[in-house]
């Protein structure tokens, strides 16, 4: 692979290793909720196809896929913490699922190929996204499924975001969160377009990050979690507008060729 990873295995560890799970009985976002509604919408709807989460920890969105289509869950992650509560997530929920632990990167020869193989919040952490979808790809039968999720940290995030968490832009790659440079990768690919867009409007919740907490950056916060509360409450009528400057997602799902 000639892509360099903006994040590595100690950082992965590290970030699951200090998950407090305080998220675990709050309700999803409404950037999940449009998620969850595009899984709903443009996924093939067949019980017992086989479904690999790349980056899979905690499992949230696999187990979903699960419980709503009747898919075999499979979950590739190299962090042993994340793979733990991937474990745990489907424990609870009663359901089963494969873990593998091991890198995308490595000789994954002898893994069976998927119906489907997805990833969310994982190729915006290298600085060439086409060899790391490439190994998604890899995974994938031939006229199977590939799902690819990105957060939008561009746009009018980016304004507030190099302010308040200026460290975050060393770990994600923002020229992928423009979504005409998916091109690329898909012709390169011959991937066939089955759904593209941006998702889940503006969202707060996408700039809700604070490092530098000097009194200026203090009440930009402040003001942040004020529009949180009415975008989430009073306002989510406007999400149903999107773009690149204010949308909070972009996802893609294609097929692979045969």
């Amino acid at each position: 692979m000639n892509s360099e990873k903006l994040t590595g295995r100690n950082f992965w560890e590290t970030y699951w290793e200090t998950d407090t799970g305080k998220k675990k009985n709050k309700r999803p976002s409404l950037t999940v909720m449009e998620i969850l509604k595009a899984f709903d919408r443009h996924l093939p709807d067949e019980k017992r196809l086989t479904a690999l989460e790349i980056g899979g920890a905690k499992g949230e969105y696999l187990l979903y896929l699960v419980k709503r289509f009747g898919y075999e869950g499979h979950s590739l992650d190299y962090s042993s913490a994340g793979n733990e509560q991937t474990v745990e997530t489907f424990s609870k929920a009663g359901y089963n699922v494969q873990v593998y632990e091991r890198d995308l990167f490595a000789d994954n020869s002898d893994l069976p190929l998927f119906d489907m193989v997805f990833s969310l919040g994982f190729i915006e952490h290298f600085d060439d996204p086409a060899p790391v979808v490439e190994s998604h790809l890899k995974l994938v039968k031939p006229g199977g499924i590939l799902l690819l999720g990105v957060p939008n940290y561009s746009g009018i995030y980016k304004l507030v975001l190099k302010r308040l968490a200026p460290s975050m832009f060393i770990t994600h790659n923002l020229e992928i969160m423009d979504i005409e440079t998916w091109s690329e990768f898909e012709k390169k690919l011959n991937l066939e377009i089955l759904y593209r867009a941006y998702i889940g409007g503006f969202e707060p919740l996408n700039m809700k990050k604070l490092e530098n907490k000097n009194l200026l950056n203090r009440l930009i916060y402040f003001k942040i979690q004020v529009l949180t509360v009415l975008f989430s409450f009073r306002c989510r009528g406007l999400r149903k507008y999107n773009s690149a400057f204010i949308s909070s997602y972009l996802i893609g799902i294609y097929r692979k060729s045969t």
